[in-house]
Formats: C-alpha cells, sequence, structure tokens
C-alpha cells in the first residue's frame, strides 16, 4: 500500500448505501404500493428518515400487520404516495411502528415478502 492510496481509490470503491431511488424505482414502487393496498384492509403509511446507511422509506402496513418497505426521495414524496392511496401517513420517528407489525414478524420470521 502507497504512502497516498487512500486517496487515489477508484470511484469503483465508493459505495454509497444511502443512494436516492431512480425514477424508475420511484414509479414500479408507487405501482407496488398501489396493489398493495387495493389487496389488503386499512393500511397505514409510515415514513422512515434516511440515515447515513439508508435511503428514506415508506413502510405500508396491513391492519394483519403484514408490511413492505420501499425507498422514496423524502417526506414530500411519501406524502404524496399516501394521499395518492388515500392512507394516512405517520412519522416513525414520532409514532414508532404498529404493534401489529411486530406481532406480524413474530409469526412469520421467514417471510421475504417486505
Amino acid at each position: 500500500m502507497g504512502l497516498f492510496s487512500r486517496w487515489t481509490r477508484s470511484k469503483l470503491d465508493v459505495v454509497d448505501l444511502g443512494a436516492s431511488p431512480t425514477r424508475s424505482q420511484i414509479h414500479s414502487a408507487q405501482e407496488y404500493f398501489a396493489d398493495f393496498v387495493a389487496t389488503r384492509s386499512s393500511v397505514e403509511a409510515y415514513f422512515e428518515e434516511a440515515t447515513p446507511r439508508e435511503s428514506a422509506a415508506l413502510v405500508l402496513v396491513a391492519a394483519d400487520g403484514e408490511w413492505t418497505r420501499r425507498k422514496v426521495t423524502d417526506a414530500a414524496s411519501a406524502r404524496k404516495i399516501a394521499q395518492k392511496l388515500e392512507i394516512p401517513l405517520f412519522d416513525v420517528a414520532e409514532r414508532g411502528y404498529p404493534p401489529q407489525m411486530r406481532e406480524w414478524n413474530k409469526k412469520n420470521p421467514g417471510s421475504t415478502r417486505r
């Protein structure tokens, strides 16, 4: 390892774990959310703020606790999605996750439908 090798790393070495979603990802997430809301009852939306490791995300939770998460650009886009789907939106930092979500996770530990 050379003296200045840290400064000459290629861009391929850098991994942005908190990258914002692309337009196609946003569009597919909106379609997926619409399907989730149409096929489940009493769905609520929960916004997760971005962290240094993760992008902002929107989590939809059904009445039985089944849930799904997709990246969103920010709180404003999460609000627009929730309004379009006509479901309530909550902030995870203020309210926390609903208890039925924890129950779902206990009953379905190997569930990959997230």
